[in-house]
């Protein structure tokens, strides 16, 4: 966090409302010592725990009573937990979910909008991913992944020929798995465009028309996709909406200033993350890139010419 003007330190342990895998840390502004909030870090699967990977606002920043309440977020995740002789050890996907998980937190830590209608990711629903996938890019930069990885026995970094075979990796299957994001997304719209709808079918449909693939008979992915209902309802769109946004600030600023660079740091947290929902995104993004955003980045992380 330090590219971004921030200091992180374990915080309060313990505590009779909280598990004792839960790890709390505080958060300071590097040059003023001022408080910025608190984070929750809940890693591990236990029983009865939420089994997907998630960011929760606890407390939003805000001005409450003449005061300022500082926010207050959890990141949660399932990632596999050490054992006696054996350690917990993280796939390069639980380290991308977990870059993705905290872009979220960031979003809310950062806050300074006064009302808490606005704070953190209460932003528009097809921008608010791009803070948290604009975060995953730093998962696949040799300087980060270096910081980061090392042998658990040895202590080794990682060998340049894994690196590369690694970075090659990326856009593996790239267009599968974007076109069912697309698939998710019209399917989303559709159903919310009618009254009723025997989702099976529809689903069964975009996915033959949309992927080629034919959808599993007897199965109906639709009633377990919680986004549907949980606050994305027609517009999961902004998953792909938001990572052109993503890839645009990011190659635009980071890969372009340095993915450590206090310049593009301070900015980023400055004009998109401390502004939340309290002027439009697009203007965020203005303020940021300087102009209005662009798809060529976006275009290019999928491994087309732009």
């Amino acid at each position: 966090l330090d590219f971004m003007g921030l200091s992180t330190r374990a915080s309060i342990t313990g505590g009779p409302h909280r598990h004792e895998d839960v790890k709390a840390f505080k958060v300071t502004d590097a040059a003023s010592s001022a408080l910025v909030g608190f984070f929750y870090m809940d890693m591990h699967p236990r029983e009865g725990k939420y089994g997907h990977a998630a960011c929760f606002g606890l407390q939003p920043a805000c001005e409450c009573r003449g005061k300022w309440q500082v926010p207050v977020a959890a990141a949660v995740c399932n990632f596999p937990q050490a054992t006696e002789g054996k350690p917990g050890l993280l796939s390069h996907g639980d380290v991308e979910t977990f870059f993705h998980e905290f872009g979220h937190v960031m979003h809310q830590l950062c806050s300074e909008a006064k009302l808490p209608m606005f704070a953190g990711t209460r932003v528009e629903r097809d921008f608010v991913e791009a803070p948290s996938q604009m975060l995953e890019n730093w998962v696949w930069q040799p300087a980060a992944l270096h910081r980061m990885s090392r042998h658990h026995e040895t202590g080794e970094a990682i060998p340049e020929d894994l690196l590369q075979a690694l970075l090659k990796s990326r856009n593996a299957n790239s267009g599968l798995q974007n076109m069912r994001q697309v698939m998710l997304a019209s399917f989303d719209q559709a159903i919310h465009a009618v009254p009723a709808a025997d989702t099976a079918k529809v689903l069964a449909e975009l996915t033959e028309k949309l992927m080629t693939v034919p959808a599993t008979p007897g199965t109906n992915m639709g009633a377990s996709f919680g986004h549907l209902a949980g606050g994305y309802d027609a517009q999961y769109y902004g998953y792909l909406w938001s990572e052109v946004y993503s890839a645009d600030m990011f190659v635009s600023r980071f890969e372009a200033e340095g993915i450590f660079a206090a310049s593009a740091g301070l900015s980023y947290r400055r004009e998109v993350l401390s502004k939340g929902g309290s002027r439009d995104a697009i203007d965020s993004l203005r303020a940021f890139l300087g102009r209005d955003p662009i798809q060529e980045p976006f275009l290019k992380s999928k491994g087309l010419s732009a």
